[in-house]
């Protein structure tokens, strides 16, 4: 079958695009911001893209249009394919279909972590022969793609709130219909498309209605917002996991649950850790205990770890072996992915695009950088670039979330609700606002300094500021 794909380099619909490929579907597909990763990653799998939304990149007709979620009414591919009558369908609707029938699904929701999550469990699964499918929001360093077919019965896939497409309103992951599902956190997130949290809570509860009681639910300690989707009915085991927890609450929630995971740091950089599996036989309880010492920091990873785990657990894997799988876990591409160093100083890529993962990416840097014992700066170069950071509703978050930088530097965006010099003002460190990538560039290579950690976040290209920054460096130590 021929498909064109709308919204193709999306790190979702590129994905989906390497399973249609996987299946022997003869692939295309067109987007307007086309960059690497995504881009290299379809260019290598032989999949011709096709730059903007010409009615003639639908030429001659497709099979079969999957419509990405970013596309609207007015979209000049949009409108062909509507006024020619051509078939269409979403990205969650093909996966579903031709993808996911009489699979395990393993689904990993939440606002934060779900692509290194999913990475991490799909690794597990693979280091352990079962040869899972997965489609994942990024490119795991673990795997030579975002996305495979596998083998059956398993299939990971990274769980998105976000809606489906301009003619399905509904949460991507209701689509998915998992048997293993991690509910990693929930705040307030895609101001564009939810009124307020309850409104993300209603579209987790249809996720949590469609779960079988054969199978798992798995939560962080502490989440409240997800104890109350939860609370609103549950049909189906729920399993929780926690870090540096006295064994007064450890005991409480393996005799409420069952079954406990819990991870005891040995530094506070969370790079060594002890996993711990309590669990209840009869009136016995009792704990087992591994390793995991990893190339990852902070303790959002940690946490991610477990969730990963206590997944991978569930679909067959022995415990100390998914601990052991993880010791070999290299990270993905754009979290905290190092790019390059330059006479000392390195630059890093990092996805973070909502205060809680900015702080959770600085934090745990910050901590590296203290062990290491180095003199250099921690230094936060933040494009506010989604719809949710631009409209300013994370304003009052954002001055807290950059307090383990040593110097923050903002990108001005363009026709935004957000007050950026507020923020700088109301910070603790050290800020600037710029109006452009290359004032960035001029400021960084004039005042850095070996030792310093810059630390690039933004879910877009950021105008390919990585490359450019280091090619500045290098020029400007020569």
């Amino acid at each position: 079958m021929r498909i064109h794909i709308l919204g193709i380099c999306g790190t979702f619909m590129g994905s989906l695009a390497v399973l249609a490929r996987e299946l022997g579907h003869d692939v295309s597909g067109s987007d307007a911001n086309v960059y690497p990763p995504m881009s290299t990653q379809l260019q290598t799998q032989g999949i011709e893209l096709k730059q903007g939304f010409s009615a003639a990149n639908l030429q001659p007709h497709p099979e079969l249009v999957v419509i990405g979620n970013a596309m609207s009414r007015g979209n000049p591919a949009v409108e062909y394919v509507l006024d020619n009558n051509l078939p269409y369908c979403s990205g969650p609707e093909f996966l579903s279909r031709w993808v996911l029938q009489d699979r395990w699904v393993l689904g990993v929701a939440g606002t934060h972590g779900k692509t290194t999550t999913s990475s991490m469990l799909a690794w597990i699964l693979q280091d352990n022969g079962l040869n899972p499918g997965y489609l994942i929001g990024g490119v795991a360093t673990n795997f030579p793609a975002s996305a495979a077919l596998g083998q059956p019965p398993f299939f990971v896939v990274e769980a998105d709130e976000y809606d489906t497409a301009f003619f399905d309103k509904r949460s991507k992951f209701v689509h998915y219909r998992p048997r293993t599902t991690i509910l990693n956190n929930l705040e307030f997130d895609h101001g564009d498309i939810f009124a307020d949290l309850s409104a993300i809570q209603t579209q987790f509860h249809h996720l949590v209605r469609i779960i079988p009681a054969n199978g798992l639910v798995l939560h962080a300690t502490g989440e409240t917002h997800v104890e109350e989707v939860l609370e609103q009915g549950c049909w189906t085991p729920v399993q929780q996991y926690g870090i540096d927890l006295d064994e007064t609450t450890c005991a409480h929630l393996v005799q409420k649950q069952g079954v406990f995971w819990h991870a005891r740091l040995a530094d506070s950089q969370g790079s060594s850790f002890t996993v711990e599996k309590h669990s209840v036989d009869g009136d016995t309880v009792n704990q087992a205990t591994a390793q995991v010492s990893w190339e990852m920091t902070g303790l959002h990873n940690v946490k991610n770890a477990l969730a990963a785990i206590a997944a991978a657990h569930h679909a067959g894997v022995s415990f100390a072996a998914a601990c052991q799988s993880l010791c070999q876990f290299s990270g993905v591409k754009r979290r905290m992915e190092l790019r390059g160093e330059v006479a000392g100083i390195r630059v890093y890529d990092d996805f973070a695009h909502h205060p809680t993962a900015i702080a959770s990416t600085l934090e745990g840097i910050a901590a590296k950088v203290a062990k290491a014992t180095t003199e250099g700066r921690v230094i936060a170069v933040i494009e506010p670039r989604s719809n949710t950071m631009r409209m300013g509703i994370h304003q009052g978050q954002l001055a807290n979330s950059t307090a383990a930088a040593n110097l923050v530097i903002w990108k001005q965006p363009e026709e935004a609700g957000l007050d950026l010099d507020q923020v700088v003002k109301e910070s603790s460190s050290p800020g600037k606002v710029l109006p452009s990538v290359q004032a960035i560039i001029d400021l960084l290579a004039q005042s850095c300094a070996p030792g310093d950690h810059i630390v690039i976040m933004s879910n877009g290209g950021f105008e390919g500021i990585h490359e450019r920054l280091l090619g500045k460096l290098q020029e400007s130590r020569e």
